[in-house]
């Protein structure tokens, strides 16, 4: 079934992309085969020449595969997606499809420790630099925008402290500068906020959260128009082949059938998790957009459908404190992953942001007391208790 843009985002979650096959099954079917078996020498030959459609070789065609990247870019309202084997590979693939030596990156400050050390540690070797602004900041991104400037990249919410930029205001600022904008769409997901309708021009996804949603398999994706995506992304994908797998590719199908359905439930148990937060004992400062104190709480509303699922906080007492809330609770996972139906908490200081030194931790606001918590589907009265656990 093809992309309809009548439907509601629900029903694309659900039936985008499927084209039933003679044996007319009802679910997605798995195609596990590495290779495509052609008519005749011409027909390869048409293929492999890109003048005839149809698979090839699946580190860069597979059905299933194909099913997913029509279905997620039909529910963040792109032409094309290209899905990889994770969600670093994701950004790798983008930054090598339409990136050069002599290319400058200016980058949020408040991004994944991984993604930092991808720009600082790799692809400086190949001459491409990258600077660093605070995300909330926009006089900061026009203060170091250069001419150079080819790609301006964001996630929003940041990880962990869930800072909020103002998508639309650098749509503007990198169109104004010739550059591409590149939003990190992880901790939202298109349930919640579609940065290609705020004038992005690519989305990035680490599959392995929100969207399979249970913490069963790594991927990743990048969204955006035909050429970008569609040509200069595959490109990379097809040779140098950072490909997802068709059985992660059907997991994922299937989270983005109650993607929506997720997200709203994440989000309203983790706003009650933040408020009731703000009143617990040893908690300094609580990390949430929903909450009206958050700085950039307006752009919720406007700009995100409702504040997430992810709650940060700090306590008074640095890691001692907060390893030791950490490790009293029973039933929430000690795990650095996110978007999974069980609730995991981390210390982003020696986990998620450990391999950054200690004055780009400081830099990005990253402290030895701050906790990072998924909310999770389970009972919310559970959750506080695990919590409490440790706070009293």
């Amino acid at each position: 079934m093809t992309q309809t843009n009548d439907f509601g985002f629900a029903t694309l979650g659900i039936r985008t992309g499927h084209d039933r096959t003679p044996e007319g099954e009802h679910c997605e079917p798995i195609f596990v085969t590495s290779s495509y078996v052609f008519a005749n020498a011409a027909e390869a030959a048409a293929r492999f020449a890109g003048d005839a459609p149809g698979n090839i070789y699946s580190r860069f065609t597979n059905p299933t595969v194909k099913v997913f990247e029509s279905r997620l870019a039909a529910l963040e309202g792109g032409d094309c997606c290209v899905a990889t084997a994770s969600g670093m590979s994701a950004i790798l693939s983008m930054c090598l499809g339409l990136l050069k030596s002599g290319d400058h990156i200016l980058s949020s400050r408040s991004i994944f420790g991984s993604t930092t050390m991808l720009f600082n540690r790799y692809l400086s070797r190949f001459g491409i630099e990258t600077s660093y602004v605070d995300l909330d900041r926009l006089d900061d991104w026009q203060d170091a925008i250069r001419d150079t400037t080819r790609l301006l990249f964001l996630e929003t919410p940041s990880n962990p402290l869930t800072a909020m930029a103002d998508i639309r205001a650098l749509s503007d600022l990198a169109k104004s500068n010739g550059s591409l904008l590149a939003v990190d769409n992880c901790f939202c997901t298109p349930a919640l906020q579609r940065p290609l309708d705020l004038g992005a021009d690519l989305v990035i996804h680490s599959a392995t959260k929100y969207l399979d949603g249970q913490g069963r398999c790594v991927g990743g994706a990048v969204v955006g128009d035909s050429k970008l995506v569609g040509e200069e992304v595959f490109g990379v994908l097809r040779t140098a082949g950072p490909t997802m797998s068709p059985f992660n590719a059907w997991v994922f199908l299937k989270g983005l059938e109650t993607l929506e359905l997720r997200m709203l439930a994440h989000a309203r148990s983790a706003a009650e998790i933040a408020a009731w937060l703000q009143d617990q004992p040893g908690v300094e400062q609580v990390y949430y957009p929903g909450l009206a104190d958050h700085p950039q709480h307006a752009l919720v509303g406007s700009q995100q459908r409702t504040g997430g699922g992810i709650v940060a906080f700090d306590v008074a007492g640095g890691r001692e404190a907060a390893w030791r809330v950490i490790d009293a609770t029973r039933m929430l996972s000690i795990t650095a992953n996110l978007g999974d139906a069980k609730t995991t908490i981390t210390h982003p200081a020696t986990t998620t942001h450990g391999r950054l030194s200690d004055e780009e931790r400081e830099a990005s606001g990253i402290g030895q007391g701050l906790i990072r918590i998924a909310v999770g589907l389970e009972n919310v009265v559970d959750i506080k208790n695990d919590l409490a656990r440790g706070l009293l």
